[in-house]
Parts: C-alpha cells; structure tokens; sequence
C-alpha cells in the first residue's frame, strides 16, 4: 500500500500524514477555542446577569413584605394604644376622676410584672426596693 511497507508497519508518507492530520486537528481545535471561548464568556456574563437581576428582584420583595409587616404591626400597636387609652379613661371615670395612690401603685406594680431584670418588694414606707436578678 501507499502508506504502509511489506511488514505492515507505516512507511515515512504514513507517518508524515498521521503528523499533518493531528497537527491539523489540534489547529481546528485551538482555532474552534479561541471562536467559541469569548462567545461562552459573554454568555456566562448574561446568566450571571439574570441570576443578579432576579436576586435583586427577590430582594426588593422582601423588603416590601418586610415594609408591610411593619405597618401592619404599627397599626396593631395603635389598635392597642387607643383601647389602653379607653380603659385609662374608664378607670378615671371609675375614679371620678382623680388617681389616688394605691391605684397609681397598683399601675406600677402591673407594669413591673412582664419585666423579668426588676424584683418589686413592698415596704412598710411604699417605697419600693429594686433589686438585680442573679444570672
């Protein structure tokens, strides 16, 4: 044959096209690579993109649930300033109007209640002691 000797083996023109077509092939793929890598490089930049845009886009919405929650709170807390008022204004009609002292004692002491730092002990002066909890 054209390429190969009488022992099967390849001959110099055998081995000489075997070196054009891997040079060959290794030029197609380096020219295919630096075709295809600015191409992939500007694609990936464009999903990089769309996942920063769709992130932004989930961010923003979380601070307008955030925003919605805190006026929903807010309304609730002035729902419950307005009926502490009414029961404020009941209690003075109650009253007649005036606060005496074991009524505005009575306040303090109930006011103390939910705070967990404050130990209230009742003296014989109606001065009250304050003291810390040990952690």
């Amino acid at each position: 044959m054209i390429f190969t000797n009488d022992r099967d083996d390849l001959n110099g023109f055998g081995i000489f096209l075997v070196w054009v077509v891997s040079i060959g092939l290794g030029l197609a793929l380096v020219c295919g690579l630096f075709y295809a890598y600015p191409k992939y490089r500007v694609w990936s930049k464009e999903l990089a993109g769309q996942a920063q845009l769709k992130e932004a886009e989930w961010n923003r919405q979380i601070i307008i649930k955030e925003a919605e929650a805190n006026l929903e709170a807010e309304k609730m807390n002035a729902l419950a300033e307005i009926e502490r008022a009414r029961g404020m204004a009941a209690s003075m009609e109650i009253e007649n109007g005036t606060l005496n002292e074991t009524y505005i004692r009575y306040l303090w002491v109930r006011g103390m209640v939910g705070n967990e730092n404050v130990i209230y002990i009742p003296t014989e002066g109606s001065i009250p002691i304050l003291e810390v909890k040990p952690r």
